[in-house]
């Protein structure tokens, strides 16, 4: 959610990010984002950063940040709901906007994460220009993926290979 430069850039991250949202969202959905969308995901994002980076920090939150992480969480009550056919299965439903719940249920995510164990695990990824944080779920990860992992390997290589063609 970091390069949203447009309600399209919005749209598609939520596109690629469908498989992990809580509320399903339609190819429609997607195609009604628009600035206010953008407004509210940046607003959130903005507040989810300040959060984590006084996490990883050790700092208190910062209540602005809090209170923008509760108001979007707040914004689209949904619901699961039973449907039998063709066999038992769970559908979300929304009383909202579906793109406002999305961002709703990310931001509730967002809370479940400051509010629990897993905030411990927060870590800012150490690889060479990156931006992100990710949770440390396991005692060797280092980076937020496998990209900057290799990105950092790499860079050690190379400074590696020049001081000893240097020296």
């Amino acid at each position: 959610m970091d390069g949203l430069q447009n309600a399209e850039h919005l749209a598609a991250w939520l596109r690629d990010m469908r498989p992990r949202l809580a509320v399903p969202l339609t190819d429609a959905d997607l195609r009604e984002v628009n600035d206010s969308d953008l407004r509210v995901a940046r607003e959130l994002r903005d507040a989810v950063r300040t959060l984590t980076v006084a996490t990883v920090d050790g700092r208190d939150p910062d209540p602005a940040a809090v209170a923008t992480l509760n108001r979007r969480a707040r914004q689209a009550p949904r619901w699961r709901e039973l449907r039998t056919a063709p066999e038992p299965h769970m559908t979300v439903r929304t009383t909202g906007r579906p793109v406002a719940a999305a961002v709703a249920a990310l931001a509730e995510e967002a809370v479940a994460l400051f509010a629990g164990p897993l905030r411990h695990d927060l870590r800012a990824c150490p690889g060479p220009g990156c931006v992100l944080y990710f949770v440390r779920d396991t005692p060797r990860r280092e980076w937020c993926s496998a990209g900057c992992g290799n990105r950092a390997r790499a860079a050690r290589h190379y400074a590696k290979a020049r001081q000893e063609a240097q020296g």
